[in-house]
């Protein structure tokens, strides 16, 4: 049954999936070889454009939210696992994990093996995660709280819980009408951020806040090339938090440093949306993107810019 919410809790985490969404299916497409030209000029490429695993993924932490109000990891887990399309791009070991969850297995236990032990430092946890910073807005210690529930249904490594604790902090902090300026943010996210390396690489984030370039933020900071939670998120962050107002300029400059480009774009794009709206999304680049599941509950929804 769903639960009695708040209805800007909603349109802010509806605003933030289709930013995620969005970002997530334009950058996808840049990994088409035909594609890599039209990047380096900023064109669009052909259309439709289909999301990815990041997406499908995101899908299911809103379902969950709408509803019940908070994550309950065992039903994020099953959503995960019965909406799990192979063809999405997901890595081989979620692949696998999903399966057996699907099959019947514990999620809690198939997970913690992953890695001879050591759980996955991934950034899947952090790419999927901005709608539900988006929805506890209000409060930002839940969020961090609620996305770390939602991290360790697949990511027990403290690295990958780190990563979807930051971009949860970030799109929080977007969701609000008056964010500070980047340096201020990326140290409000920082200041409710476990240590280790996702949190010195926002540092490092932090300290190029002032930075226009973002070949020079890229290479100090990774842009997802090791799909790792330390090499993706300070990047992402340092991208959202300098292009807060500008939905269209934030993902071009995140895609233009390679990588892993639906990823990064993913991140930034649902950061952004969070303080954008989805009035704030090109609205041709709206009509390219693959709509939402319709399991995902998105529809019908109202939302707030």
């Amino acid at each position: 049954m769903m639960v009695a919410m708040s209805t800007t809790r909603l349109a802010r985490a509806l605003n933030s999936l289709h930013g995620l969404a969005l970002g997530d299916a334009l950058g996808s497409q840049f990994f088409i070889p035909d594609n890599r030209d039209a990047l380096e000029q900023r064109h669009l490429p052909p259309t439709p454009w289909q999301w990815t695993d990041d997406t499908e993924m995101a899908c299911s932490v809103f379902a969950v939210l709408q509803r019940l109000g908070h994550v309950d990891q065992d039903q994020l887990a099953a959503s995960f696992a019965t909406h799990h399309d192979f063809d999405r791009g997901y890595g081989p070991s979620m692949n696998r994990a999903l399966r057996l969850i699907r099959e019947g297995g514990a999620w809690h236990q198939l997970v913690a093996e992953l890695f001879d032990g050591q759980g996955s430092w991934g950034n899947g946890a952090a790419m999927r995660v901005a709608p539900l910073g988006a929805w506890f807005a209000d409060d930002l210690a839940e969020a961090a709280h609620q996305a770390a529930l939602s991290a360790t249904v697949t990511h027990t490594h403290p690295e990958g819980v780190a990563g979807a604790i930051a971009v949860a902090l970030a799109s929080a902090l977007a969701a609000n009408s008056n964010p500070p300026g980047p340096r201020d943010f990326l140290d409000e996210v920082l200041a409710l951020m476990p240590p280790g390396r996702v949190h010195h690489g926002i540092w490092a984030a932090r300290g190029l806040a002032h930075v226009s370039s973002p070949e020079i933020a890229a290479h100090e900071l990774g842009n997802g090339r090791y799909t790792s939670a330390h090499d993706t998120v300070p990047f992402a962050l340092w991208a959202a938090a300098r292009n807060l107002n500008d939905y269209e300029q934030a993902i071009w400059i995140t895609a233009g440093t390679g990588g892993d480009i639906d990823t990064t774009c993913a991140i930034v794009g649902g950061i952004v949306a969070a303080h954008v709206g989805i009035g704030g999304l090109p609205e041709p680049w709206r009509t390219a993107c693959e709509p939402l599941p319709i399991w995902a509950g998105a529809n019908d929804i109202e939302t707030e810019t």
